[in-house]
């Protein structure tokens, strides 16, 4: 165990000088967190809400992180974080020399998690009076990128060899599911690629409203891959539907079949700059416990035939943005 915290510990002492010389730039990330972790993160963050001094589940994670390793952080290490983070004392305070490291931590998993927690309303209709009102509340506000109601199921493959073009590695988490499912946006923002690419078939890429997380969206259904009236440029909400499950790929000819499993390639790169976005030293972060902790908050979506669109049955408004 010691030797696992002194080679984290290595790592970033050998990046952290090329962060401070860059200007916060970071080069480099490695997202090792558990589903436990994050659970317990976001249970301490929300029930610390309602207390004299509230508590980031990022800030929580990254003081945890510190004291044991990302790799080693569980539930009993992030509520000793969240405790301390309650006290008296700053970060710096509780840290020391130390906080090097949290600052590093903290802005990495800002990187990845900043804008899935806050303040967020869905309407609903009381089924009586059939009025209906914005009902706000604070808490997991991104959504699994598979609509509710639909199976599916992945496992840890990010890093998997691949060998379709050339040899690299698998820089997402793939979602097995049927052919059609409604995929979502996992967060808001605005589509930045769309259309036909040999590796990923046709797919989406849509940027967070910060810029610092590029959603990627592949290997959607042949012939039908997008909803009507999506395009480069256009805005969506977290939660809307964007495409459909299906298995097109590995093809230089467009709207091609050429992956075996339907699925959902789901991956997430973080650009600290524009430099970053397409480059050989592209950061891609391992998402499979984020599509965990995503299971528990999926938006629910059906197809009206009047409108000839997918709609959400709970409309949605992002209380932060505004």
């Amino acid at each position: 165990m010691k030797k696992r915290i002194f080679l984290c510990f290595l790592a970033l002492w050998l990046v952290l000088p090329r962060i401070k010389a860059e200007g916060e730039v970071l080069r480099w990330v490695e997202f090792d967190l558990s589903y436990a972790a994050l659970k317990a993160a976001l249970e301490q963050d929300i029930a610390a809400q309602g207390e004299e001094k509230a508590v980031s589940w990022i800030d929580i994670l990254a003081l945890a992180s510190v004291r044991k390793g990302a790799k080693l952080v569980d539930a009993k290490a992030v509520r000793q974080a969240a405790q301390e983070l309650k006290g008296d004392l700053t970060p710096r305070e509780l840290l020391g020399e130390q906080y090097t490291y949290f600052a590093y931590y903290r802005r990495a998993y800002e990187a990845v998690l900043g804008g899935l927690v806050g303040n967020y309303a869905i309407e609903v209709t009381d089924q009586e009076t059939g009025q209906t009102e914005w009902v706000a509340t604070y808490g997991l506000k991104a959504f699994s990128p598979i609509a509710a109601g639909y199976g599916y199921s992945h496992y840890h493959d990010f890093g998997n060899r691949r060998s379709y073009g050339f040899a690299r590695r698998h820089l997402g988490n793939d979602l097995m599911g049927s052919l059609g499912t409604p995929i979502v946006a996992v967060e808001g923002g605005t589509v930045e690629a769309l259309g036909w690419n040999q590796y990923g078939g046709w797919r989406i890429g849509i940027r967070s409203d910060d810029t610092l997380r590029y959603y990627y969206y592949a290997h959607l259904q042949k012939d039908h891959p997008y909803v009507k009236g999506l395009e480069v440029g256009s805005r969506v909400k977290a939660g809307d539907v964007i495409g459909f499950m299906g298995r097109t790929g590995y093809s230089t000819r467009e709207n091609v079949n050429n992956i075996n499993t339907v699925h959902l390639h789901f991956g997430l790169e973080l650009v600290f700059d524009e430099s970053q976005k397409e480059c050989d030293s592209e950061i891609w972060v391992d998402v499979y416990s984020l599509v965990e902790l995503l299971s528990e908050h999926r938006s629910s979506v059906r197809y009206d035939k009047e409108q000839d669109k997918w709609v959400r049955i709970y409309p949605y408004r992002d209380l932060d943005a505004e």
